[in-house]
């Protein structure tokens, strides 16, 4: 029997779902906080998940990609009574199987549900246990779980598959792993570095070239693509390729022929394509920087690779592997870590990733051959001033001035019984907060777009934190 977890904090709402759904033959839990369906979902598995955005401790559109993401990976549904632009589709683009506005139209809720179970039950007939090697991917998050799961899926196709990230993200550590993964595994993996071929060379040097074909070309030589017969072709930083080779590659994806510089014979060459970028191929496009066309052929999968800031969780084990790894290859004793020195690590924006990450630690090291065990003064001093100066304009942000708003939070410990530590600052938090997106939002007139580039964050999170404090954006 399927079963279908409720949340939302109407009581009538939620009985008249419950009800509904028992008619169905289907079994109801009803909770009325994020708190309570992050407890109980954790406890057992649901299939589908009806999910309100406006609750009283949170928002469902902030806390979806949690539901999504648990080990059951129940469907869900988003469920709203406030007509925020866009909202439908961040739920959808977050993980969401469908959105519906309140007032609750029962008809239509039943068959999405129904469809919902439909879906997965397909899904799971048709799921493969995927046993997959790393090659050298590290990290036990639910940001990575995600990404491991679509390089799973990657690996069992044949198709083109775009990888998108910051740079240090590992777009080729993961462009490798779906190689290896794939039927393709014992043919060759071809790397194709976009930003290093210069404008004279890179036609040759992608499609080869005959004998005469120019004037350094003293014999033929097979291009890169040649090399990926069979095999995988990783073009990196495929944003720089040039107009023109933007069309002739079209081409050969289109019939996997080419004909090299100078021969007046076409060559074929069956590889599979995975490219990588760091920039938005989308906005290339609409600049004309970029074919749409090719876009369209290069990305029939894009997997997005997360910036490490948003999987710190990840920092302590990717700390370890690659300090083991560095003291192998420095034939040095392992090292010894003290919590400072990985606290420091956490709190880091890391703006270079994981690359970043490893080239500290690296520094750290040779700087320390002799030393059993590092404290946070071993890192360099640029990361210890940027964690500093970041947990000091953290600390200023919590503090308002006595004419600023939430200013009465501090003065009221004057006048009233002491809260607790918790419950004070839990208090101050929420109206920095408040204080924060109102000023946003009078700052850009409820633009979300600007909200989005002056608060760094994404458009569910303001979103969330608009309807957290029944904030208005502008339509």
């Amino acid at each position: 029997m399927p079963h279908i977890l409720i949340v939302d904090d109407e009581p009538m709402v939620a009985m008249l779902l419950s009800e509904t759904v028992s008619q169905e033959g289907w079994l109801p839990v009803c909770v009325h906080t994020l708190a309570d369906a992050r407890e109980i979902i954790g406890a057992q598995s649901f299939d589908v998940v009806l999910l309100d955005i406006q609750l009283p401790d949170g928002s469902g559109l902030d806390a979806l990609s949690f539901f999504v993401g648990v080990t059951a990976a129940p469907e869900v549904l988003i469920m709203t009574g406030y007509g925020h632009p866009d909202a439908a589709g961040l739920a959808l683009e977050h993980g969401a199987w469908d959105y519906v506005e309140k007032p609750i139209n029962i008809k239509k809720i039943i068959l999405s549900i129904r469809r919902a179970l439909e879906f997965r039950q397909a899904k799971m007939a048709g799921k493969k246990r995927h046993i997959l090697k790393r090659n050298g991917i590290v990290g036990a998050s639910q940001a990575i779980g995600e990404c491991l799961e679509q390089m799973a899926e990657a690996a069992d196709g044949d198709h083109s598959v775009l990888l998108s990230g910051e740079t240090g993200t590992g777009k080729e550590l993961f462009a490798r792993a779906i190689h290896l993964n794939s039927q393709r595994a014992e043919s060759n993996f071809v790397v194709v570095d976009c930003t290093a071929l210069s404008e004279t060379l890179i036609e040759s040097s992608l499609f080869g070239h005959v004998k005469g074909a120019f004037t350094d070309a003293g014999r033929d030589r097979d291009g890169l693509i040649k090399l990926a017969h069979r095999g995988t072709l990783f073009l990196d930083e495929i944003g720089e390729l040039p107009l023109e080779i933007q069309k002739k590659f079209l081409r050969v994806l289109e019939e996997k022929k080419f004909r090299p510089v100078g021969s007046t014979t076409e060559v074929k060459s069956d590889f599979r394509l995975i490219s990588a970028t760091n920039r938005n191929l989308d906005e290339m496009v609409t600049s004309g920087d970029f074919r749409n066309d090719l876009l369209y052929r290069v990305k029939a999968q894009k997997i997005v690779l997360p910036p490490l800031r948003n999987r710190r969780e990840d920092i302590p084990e990717l700390v370890s592997h690659y300090l083991s790894r560095i003291c192998r290859r420095m034939d040095i004793e392992p090292k010894t870590v003290h919590p400072e020195f990985l606290q420091c690590l956490c709190d880091y924006e890391w703006p270079g990733n994981v690359r970043e990450l490893v080239n500290v630690l690296d520094q750290v090291v040779c700087s320390t051959r002799a030393i059993p065990a590092l404290f946070h003064k071993h890192l360099p001093l640029e990361i210890r001033s940027a964690v500093i100066r970041r947990q000091a304009g953290v600390a200023g942000a919590s503090a308002p001035s006595s004419s600023e708003p939430g200013a009465e939070l501090f003065t009221a410990l004057k006048d009233q019984k002491m809260l607790t530590w918790q419950d004070f600052r839990k208090q101050v938090l929420e109206t920095v907060e408040k204080t924060y997106f109102e000023r946003l939002l009078a700052t850009t007139d409820g633009d979300i777009g600007q909200m989005v580039k002056i608060a760094d964050m994404s458009k569910s999170r303001i979103y969330g934190l608009i309807s957290k404090h029944d904030l208005t954006v502008k339509k």
